[in-house]
């Protein structure tokens, strides 16, 4: 399973999906989605824009989670 950390990041910048979708050039869509980690799958150009925009790596921004330690923390 992979986790998003899409929403911890913006939490910490006080940011809201309308001002992710601005700055990045995402469809409010895509970002909403990820925000609530219903997303299914991810272009590495949306992946791109975001670590550039939190100034971050893809490990920060997404986590892999092997399927037995599936539980939410």
């Amino acid at each position: 399973m992979i986790r998003c950390h899409l929403s911890t990041l913006m939490g910490k910048r006080k940011m809201k999906i309308m001002d992710v979708a601005r700055a990045t050039g995402l469809h409010r869509n895509t970002v909403s989605l990820l925000y609530k980690e219903e997303a299914v799958r991810i272009e590495i150009d949306a992946m791109d824009k975001l670590c550039e925009l939190f100034n971050c790596s893809v490990g920060e921004l997404f986590e892999y989670i092997p399927e037995g330690d599936g539980e939410i923390q």
